[in-house]
Formats: C-alpha cells, sequence, structure tokens
C-alpha cells in the first residue's frame, strides 16, 4: 500500500493540473470503490475550483470553494493519471507507459484547463468522499489519526509520550497510526535502521520513567523525518503499483538500506552483519541484529 512518500508525491503531481482549476465535468465509471460513492457525487463537484490540494496522512484532501472537501485514498493499487491538452499527452519527460486499457480508470476529473485526470485502481481499495470541511475534524477516516511525522509539533517528546508504557514492539507502535500517521512496512523498517534500534524493542523503551524521551526518540524522529525527505525527494518506491501522477516511476527503492535486502551484508560502516527478515505483526520486517539494538 503506498505510504506517505508516495501520496506525497501524487499531491505534488496533481497541483500544476488541479490546484486554482474549476472542475468542469465528473464522470464515475461505477457507483462504488472501496465503499459506494455518494449519490451526487459528481455533481457536488463539478463547476468548483479546488482552492487547495494537502494531505493527511495517506489521504489526499483537496479542498473546494463550495466549502466541501474531497477526501481521496489510494488504497493498494490505485493511481492517478494527468492527461494534458488535446494531445493527451502524459506531461513528462520520461515516464513508464501505462496501460492503454483504461477498464479501471473508475472516476475521471475534466478540468477547466483541459487537463483530464483518471483514478484508475484495478483492486478497487481505493475511495473517495465529499466531506463538509466543517466536519472533516470529525471524519471517522481522521479524527484518530496522529500526528504528521513531517510536520513541526512532531518531536521526540510526542513520540515519547505516545509510547510511554506501550508493551508493545517498536515497530508495531511505529506502524499504529494513531502514534504516528503515515507510515508503513517499508518506512518503518527504514527509519529503524538508521536509528540503530531493533524492531523487536519494547516501545516503551522511547521514555524515561518521568516520560520524558530517551535518546532512542531522539535518534528515531530524526530518522524518520530523513528517511521521509528522502524518499518523497526520489518520488516515493514503485514496488509494486506506485507511478506519480506523470508514469514515472519512484526511485526510493533503489536506495533501501535494509528492506527487502534479506542476506545481504549490512551497510552500516564497520558492521559486519548480515541483513535478516522476519514476520512481524504479519509483515516482513528487515533488519540488522548486529547494529540494531
Amino acid at each position: 500500500m503506498p505510504e506517505l512518500p508516495e501520496v506525497e508525491t501524487v499531491r505534488r503531481g496533481l497541483i500544476p493540473a488541479m490546484e486554482g482549476v474549476r472542475i468542469a465535468r465528473v464522470t464515475a465509471h461505477r457507483g462504488d470503490l472501496r465503499f459506494p460513492l455518494q449519490k451526487d457525487f459528481a455533481a457536488r463537484l463539478a463547476g468548483h475550483v479546488i482552492t487547495g490540494l494537502g494531505r493527511r496522512a495517506k489521504y489526499l484532501l483537496a479542498d473546494l470553494d463550495s466549502g466541501d472537501v474531497l477526501l481521496m485514498h489510494l488504497g493498494m493499487s490505485g493511481s492517478f493519471r494527468v492527461m494534458q491538452g488535446d494531445n493527451g499527452k502524459i506531461p513528462a519527460v520520461f515516464h513508464h507507459p501505462r496501460s492503454e486499457n483504461r477498464t479501471h480508470d473508475h472516476v475521471v476529473f475534466e478540468m477547466g484547463n483541459g487537463a483530464v485526470i483518471s483514478f484508475n485502481d484495478p483492486r478497487r481499495f481505493g475511495y473517495m468522499k465529499i466531506v463538509p470541511r466543517a466536519d472533516l475534524e470529525g471524519e471517522p477516516f481522521l479524527r484518530a489519526l496522529g500526528p504528521e511525522p513531517l510536520g513541526n509539533a512532531f518531536d521526540a517528546a510526542m513520540l515519547a509520550q505516545a509510547c510511554a508504557g506501550k508493551k508493545t514492539s517498536l515497530k508495531a507502535a511505529l506502524l499504529d497510526q494513531r502514534v504516528v500517521a503515515g507510515l508503513g512496512n517499508i518506512y518503518v523498517c527504514e527509519a529503524l535502521f538508521r536509528a540503530h534500534l531493533s524492531p523487536k524493542r519494547q516501545a516503551s523503551t522511547l521514555a524515561t520513567k518521568s516520560g520524558a524521551p530517551t535518546d532512542h526518540a531522539v535518534r528515531l524522529v530524526a530518522a524518520i523525518r530523513a528517511v521521509l525527505n528522502a524518499a518523497i525527494e526520489a518520488g516515493g518506491s514503485s514496488l509494486r503499483d506506485h507511478r506519480q501522477t506523470s508514469g514515472e516511476l519512484g526511485y526510493f527503492q533503489h536506495s533501501f538500506q535494509v528492506y527487502d535486502r534479506e542476506g545481504e551484508p549490512c551497510r552500516t560502516r564497520g558492521c559486519r552483519g548480515t541483513v535478516k527478515r522476519f514476520t512481524q505483526n504479519g509483515r516482513s520486517t528487515f533488519w540488522c541484529p548486529s547494529c540494531q539494538k
């Protein structure tokens, strides 16, 4: 499933075609994705200007001049394709060619600037929902989310407070969207490696008995920020379904230090360990037992 860097990459790719632009027409080729679309879905969008395109965790949020917000989630295989102008070319110099099969183009936005934006989702785990801006904080999909890991409020003290007293593993705590929003399996593995912390470590060790952040928490916050920023700069990771809106691949998978590198030498300078894999909470965890403690 796309994680924060992939969703942020998609957001940045959609901004030139959508932000500040009027939606001329919306076509829903089916009445449901993961959940049924609202009966007035297309009517509530057509004719309105997208005043801002934001992101909350793994969700895209398009603010409309009507006071509504279009909430969008990519699911496991969802992607947006942006076609510009009459010639229908994808706006990128180098791109991964997309299939010409439009069977899975479930929702199509025709914009006032001539752009045509198609949401393609073969597995249909993605979803869209229109929510009044005034009701957004109470929206069930968003209200339990923790802080944004790249936001100013996220720091060692906040992470320590969220993990204080938790008997679960550190990896499981980081995957809990109530602790920190937007992280998934790939970037948790990478961040723990950069911070030299074991995924098996108890989450409560990020806080002292008084609740203050330990050095582990300080290192981990820095590692989370660093790995997410690097991944966004690379356009995310293209392991299976992720493509940028231009069709271009994300390239962060070429920078993985530990994820999907089972059996390879650890890349930490001076470490002679080997990357191992084990199943943790139903997910593959990659780590170096020698330098992650």
